[in-house]
């Protein structure tokens, strides 16, 4: 399990209490990463996703890494953006992905409408219906995708690493503004 608040100053173990993070408080942005890492491929693109997050120009960007199934509704109130990664299991999401937001949903459901959020899944043969999954969640709850999905089937490749790191990179201009 693997859980960070992360600052210009790279990762820190710790959790983020409520009140100190994100505009919504008056803090600086925060973005959350809600991962599910039971495997290298998905440890591989987590990392990715992380590297751009410290992209030079949302270095006043709070990035928030939580596991999936320790992740709160109060982590999510907290956020400016969100990133979701997870494997694709038996054509869903991770049951631990699931978990996260059958907790968050009603909490969620009226404060967080327009939230920016973006997606990465690993498969090791589909991973189309986990992303039609995690989407008519996000939909119910009116977040806002704001990237191309990374989805990956086999082995994440440069190119797929690329496509995280862009994608990490984007959620966090985003949420910096």
């Amino acid at each position: 399990m693997f859980d960070a608040v992360a600052g210009s100053h790279g990762p820190t173990c710790g959790w983020l209490r409520p009140g100190m993070g994100g505009r919504q408080s008056g803090g600086m942005p925060t973005l959350l990463v809600v991962q599910h890492t039971p495997s290298p491929a998905v440890q591989a693109m987590l990392e990715a996703v992380l590297r751009g997050t410290r992209h030079p120009e949302a270095d006043s960007v709070t990035v928030v890494v939580r596991a999936a199934l320790s992740a709160s509704a109060a982590d999510v109130l907290e956020a400016d953006g969100l990133v979701l990664g997870t494997p694709a299991n038996i054509g869903y999401m991770s049951g631990a992905l699931k978990h996260f937001f059958d907790q968050v949903y009603y909490p969620c459901l009226e404060v967080t409408v327009g939230r920016p959020y973006g997606v990465y899944v690993h498969g090791n043969d589909d991973t189309a219906g986990a992303l039609k999954a995690i989407h008519g969640i996000a939909s119910g709850l009116r977040w806002r995708r704001v990237s191309a999905d990374v989805a990956v089937v086999g082995g994440p490749d440069r190119g797929a690493l690329e496509a995280c790191t862009e994608l990490g990179a984007l959620l966090a201009l985003t949420v910096a503004g």
